[in-house]
This record gives structure tokens, sequence and C-alpha cells, in this order.
């Protein structure tokens, strides 16, 4: 107990150099109610629902428990209650360095899971989203991702609505990832373990693979819209050439990921299977360079 005082508790002396919310050992304080606080009680009941999960999954998902539902609805709660409280205190949408992009794409995931979770077939997908939740909440807490704010030399509204469209992408894609986990969950069970698929409650693969598909569309298609508005940003400030950023290459590079699995998936349509492994694989790339270009990249790290 001590030690977690020490973690959460202020220091007065030393803590000037740190951003709002942070102690000066660099951990969000717990004493005030600040955008990191809520944020970090979300990620403990992201954390609580990974170990609720594992439950899940020892039982062979045979019972529609509301239980881990609520947890990711609560942890939803303090997550849009950080948001909306960094939002208003800086006047603007809260999605302009890594901290900010990386929970808000925690934030893109855990919505479009509660809403696909009200069905009791797609209730599970929680399960496996969790430990991809708690993970991303632990990133977005490092210290050092959440520099104060610069001054843009584009318009704040054509940036919001770019990176806006990118993470709603990120959202999207994460959660094709999810399903893809599931899918191949339910699929290892048809193949070992045919009784355990046969009393389990999820969603049959056909139903999963359908759900992959329309979730890395719908990610898809938001990625697309979020290049559609690179040109507009462009011509506000000429002298950067955007075209050999590290980002805007990297991001072109996803782009044409995806088009190919889809392409793939309906001009040759591949087993689910395979297909499922590739929306985890597309998604796990993502989530394995996004920080580093980021570092890259002098246009959205300056």
């Amino acid at each position: 107990m001590q030690l977690l005082r020490l973690l959460f508790t202020p220091s007065p002396a030393d803590n000037s150099s740190f951003p709002a919310g942070f102690t000066s050992l660099g951990y969000p304080a717990l004493n005030e109610p600040t955008d990191k606080g809520y944020f970090l009680c979300a990620v403990l009941c992201y954390g609580v629902s990974v170990v609720y999960s594992v439950l899940l999954w020892r039982k062979g998902f045979r019972r529609d428990d509301w239980v881990n539902y609520g947890i990711f609805a609560a942890g939803f709660i303090f997550h849009t209650i950080a948001l909306a409280t960094r939002g208003f205190s800086l006047s603007r949408c809260p999605i302009h360095n890594l901290h900010e992009a990386i929970a808000f794409i925690g934030w893109t995931i855990v919505a479009a899971y509660l809403v696909i979770g009200i069905s009791s077939r797609f209730r599970f997908l929680g399960a496996f989203a969790s430990p991809v939740i708690f993970a991303i909440g632990v990133l977005a807490l490092m210290p050092g991702l959440d520099p104060p704010t610069e001054e843009q030399v584009f318009d704040i509204k054509w940036v919001s609505l770019h990176v806006a469209f990118i993470l709603l992408a990120y959202g999207a894609l994460g959660l094709s990832a999810v399903a893809g986990l599931m899918y191949l969950s339910v699929d290892h069970d048809l193949r070992i373990n045919k009784m355990r698929a046969l009393r389990s409650l999820m969603p049959p693969v056909q139903r999963l693979e359908k759900t992959v598909v329309r979730m890395m569309v719908a990610g898809f298609g938001f990625w697309t819209a979020g290049l559609a508005v690179v040109p507009l940003l462009a011509r506000q400030d000429p002298t950067l050439n955007l075209a050999s950023d590290p980002k805007t290459i990297w991001t072109v590079v996803v782009w044409l990921a995806y088009l190919a699995m889809l392409v793939m998936h309906w001009k040759f349509t591949p087993g689910g299977r395979r297909f499922a492994i590739s929306a985890i694989a597309g998604f796990a790339f993502i989530m394995l360079t996004f920080w580093g270009v980021n570092l890259l990249s002098s246009v959205h790290n300056p």
C-alpha cells in the first residue's frame, strides 16, 4: 500500500515538469479528477475484464454471461469521460499526439464491441478483445507519449477530420482482428473438440467470417476517407513534402495491404481461416509499427 501511495501521489516539489495528471515518477495521479485519472480507471476495468475472460475461456463459453459486457461498459464510461475531459480542457478533439491517438483507438474498439455485443451471439467478442484493449490502454499510459500541445501549421478542422477518420479505421480493423481471433477459436474447437464447439454459445464460423469481412470493409472505408483529406492538408503548406514522409508512405502501404486482402477474399475466396489470420496479422502490424513510424515522421511528430 505504501508503494501505491508513492506511485500515485504527486510530489509538490518536483511535479512541474510532467504533464497534468502525472506524478513526479511519471505515473498517472489517482487523487486528481483529470483525464489521466479517468483513463487509468478505464484501463483497470479492462484489466479486470482480462482476468474474467480467462474464466470464460476455461468454461468454454457455455453460458450467456453479461458480467464481462458490464465490465467493458464501466470501462467505456470512464474512457469516454477521460476523452471528454481532455477535449473540453483543450477545446479541440483529443487526437493530436500518441497518447490521445492510442486512447482514441481503444475507445473506438470498445464502442464498436458494445454495439455488436448487444447480440448475445457476439457478446463473447469481449473475451477476445479485452487483452487487446488492455494492452492498448497500458501503452497509452506510458510517460512521454503526451508532450505539451504545439501550434500546428494546418487548419485544425482538416487535421481533426483526417485523424478522426484514420483512428476510426484503426478501431474497425482492430475489431476485425478480434473477430478473427474468435473465428480461430471456434474453428479450432470444430477441428479438435467438436463437443466443446457444440456446447459453446459462440456464433458459427460463417457468421464470424462475415463479421471479419464487414469490419475490415468499414475500416478500409474510413482509411480511404482519411487519405482523401491528405491533399487538402498538403495545399495549406507547400513546403511540406508529405509524399516522402514516412508516416504517409506507411499509411499508403497499409491501405494497399488491406485492399489486397479484400480483393483476394472477394475474387479468389480464400478459406475463412486464412482470411482471419490475415486480419489479425494486419492489425498486429499496425500496432507494432504505429509508434515507430510516428517517431520517424517530421510531420506527424514535429
